[in-house]
């Protein structure tokens, strides 16, 4: 049995280890939806600069985000780089987000917290979404 000292401590170490968590949490997914907001924003803006309208005319069904992400890197790569590319490329950031979040919060349960349970729930949620990246 530890002291009431030594139990406050672990709480409060509990905590501060939930609180930095949280924080990492809200950082990427704050960040990676801003990120993402500026890119399309930007994005529409130079293409109604270029046309008068922000309307894109593409289709995008059939393809997973892999293959829609490196056919735009690939574009932007030859010199093809157009206010698509910028939309496009927020859309990927803010499909990806959600997938970092997991990424980093496997990282966090098997690194920091040591925590196996759940480090495995949150690897088996992290394969699921890395198989539906790949899904058509």
């Amino acid at each position: 049995m530890g002291t009431p000292e030594s139990s406050t401590r672990t709480g409060s170490l509990r905590e501060a280890r939930q609180f930095e968590m949280d924080t990492l949490v809200g950082v990427i997914l704050q960040d990676g939806v801003l990120l993402s907001l500026g890119l399309i924003i930007t994005g529409l803006f130079w293409r109604w600069h270029r046309t008068g309208g922000v309307a894109l005319d593409y289709q995008i069904a059939g393809t997973n985000l892999f293959e829609f992400v490196t056919g735009e890197i690939r574009l932007a790569v030859h010199g093809t780089v157009r206010p698509r590319l910028l939309v496009n490329l927020g859309i990927a950031v803010l499909m990806l987000t959600p997938f970092i979040r997991v990424a980093a919060s496997v990282v966090y349960f098997m690194g920091v917290l040591r925590n196996w349970k759940y480090t495995f729930f949150t690897a088996v949620v992290l394969i699921v979404l890395t198989y539906s990246l790949f899904l058509r």
